[in-house]
């Protein structure tokens, strides 16, 4: 299947997965299921990441800037300005790619080389809507809960760094994040964050729904719908970038 084909089957299922739901109550039951899953499940690798890159930046930031001519404070600012714009949204979305994403394909691959899905057609059952749109609403809802966590355990990661070692008082770390604060960049990460949920648990259905074969075609394509996703949120990050900053 070529690239067009791939994108043509891909726009096919999306409009299949957000048609109306037949039953609001089975899909707010599994909306909530798959914001534990994909959510809370995810926010102990959130707040471990965050805290250790907040930490290691400004280490970098210490070593890597000792020169006169910048102020004490850059070092706070640096590593505030590169969690909002950056990690907290983009490398965090591209973590989670590997641990939401290749659980959605893995989940619906199976339950396609099984017949599960084939059962739900014969029914009468819409399985697209059934199975993927509350993946994707879930993941697209907590999603900024997460961003939001990770700007915080990261920043404070850094203030760890500064409250127990004599690499920078706690004074200029602080000071560094409180300059020019700009809270346009919260927004902006989180709308990011958004738009990679959705890029994430969309491409991952989509691998999964349509795997054929059995149990190593699952594992293709759980890879493939990483890197696949990876890939795009690379795309996605530059072109929201020159949208929404130039």
């Amino acid at each position: 299947m070529n690239a067009i084909e791939k994108v043509g089957t891909y726009s096919m299922l999306m409009v299949r997965t957000f048609a109306i739901p037949d039953r609001w109550r089975m899909f707010f039951r599994q909306y909530v299921n798959e914001i534990q899953k994909q959510g809370l499940d995810s926010l102990a690798i959130t707040v471990i990441i965050s805290m250790f890159i907040g930490a290691v930046i400004t280490i970098q930031m210490v070593l890597n800037t000792a020169n006169p001519l910048l102020p004490d404070y850059a070092t706070g600012l640096a590593v505030r300005d590169t969690l909002l714009l950056e990690f907290s949204s983009s490398i965090l979305c591209l973590i989670l790619a590997g641990k939401v994403g290749s659980s959605i394909s893995s989940e619906i691959g199976t339950m396609r080389i099984t017949e599960q899905i084939d059962a739900l057609d014969i029914m009468g059952i819409n399985s697209a809507n059934y199975l993927i749109m509350p993946k994707v609403t879930a993941f697209m809802t907590v999603i900024p809960s997460l961003v939001i966590a990770s700007m915080f355990f990261g920043i404070f990661g850094g203030y760890c760094m500064a409250y127990f070692t004599d690499i920078i008082t706690v004074h200029q770390y602080v000071y560094g994040i409180q300059f020019m604060f700009n809270p346009f960049f919260i927004t902006y990460s989180v709308i990011k964050g958004v738009v990679f949920a959705f890029i994430i648990a969309s491409i991952a259905s989509y691998y999964g729904y349509t795997v054929k074969g059995g149990s190593l075609e699952v594992g293709k394509a759980s890879t493939d719908a990483v890197v696949n996703s990876s890939v795009i949120i690379l795309l996605a990050n530059v072109m929201l970038t020159k949208l929404m900053l130039s």
